[in-house]
C-alpha cells in the first residue's frame, strides 16, 4: 500500500493535538475557538448556498419494502 509522508505527518500532528486534551472533542472545539478569537486572521462568514435541485425526502413510516414477509 502506498504510504503517502504528507498524510502521516497531518495525521501524526492531528494525534498529537487531540491528545493534549485527552481526545476530548468539547475542549478541542473550545481551543480552537480561542485560537480563531485571537487571532489577526480576517475570519469570512458565508451564508449557506441552496441546492441546486430539491432534495428528495423519504417518509421511512410509510416507505413500502420489497421484503416479502412470510
Amino acid at each position: 500500500m502506498y504510504s503517502d509522508p504528507i498524510v502521516e505527518q497531518t495525521r501524526k500532528m492531528r494525534d498529537e493535538y487531540a491528545a493534549r486534551f485527552n481526545y476530548d472533542l468539547d475542549a478541542i472545539c473550545k481551543d480552537l475557538i480561542e485560537r480563531q478569537r485571537v487571532s489577526d486572521r480576517k475570519l469570512v462568514k458565508r451564508s449557506p448556498k441552496r441546492p441546486m435541485h430539491p432534495v428528495p425526502t423519504v417518509n421511512y413510516a410509510t416507505e413500502q419494502s420489497d421484503a416479502v414477509e412470510p
